[in-house]
């Protein structure tokens, strides 16, 4: 289960640690790693945000500038990119722009 105040909207990571925390504490987990510069990424930004309101899914942020070496042990080569988690495990990662249905497949998916 995700926190109260994380439930809605994306939580910003601070750190691996914090990363490690959030992706263990809920059933989810959609991590969107993305750079201010990137325009892909800001096209991305409005569908992560509605799927933070519309799913139970964990929805975290993780400025790759701003976290670099959580994103090099990561395996980010490119943004956006999107991992998805279930139980604390990766179940899916998808890099660039996604269609939101496909995102809410992804995660009605993993779901269940």
């Amino acid at each position: 289960m995700s926190t109260p105040e994380s439930r809605g909207t994306p939580v910003h990571v601070e750190s691996q640690e914090h990363l490690e925390e959030l992706v263990a504490g809920a059933d989810v987990v959609l991590v969107d790693f993305y750079a201010d510069w990137c325009g892909p990424c800001k096209m991305l930004e409005p569908t992560v945000e509605e799927i933070a309101a519309e799913t139970d899914a964990l929805v975290l942020k993780v400025d790759i500038d701003e976290l670099q070496e959580l994103a090099r042990e990561e395996g980010i080569r490119s943004v956006p990119t999107l991992q998805f988690y279930v139980d604390g495990e990766q179940a899916k990662r998808v890099i660039g722009v996604q269609d939101k249905s496909d995102l809410l497949d992804i995660v009605d998916e993993l779901s269940n």
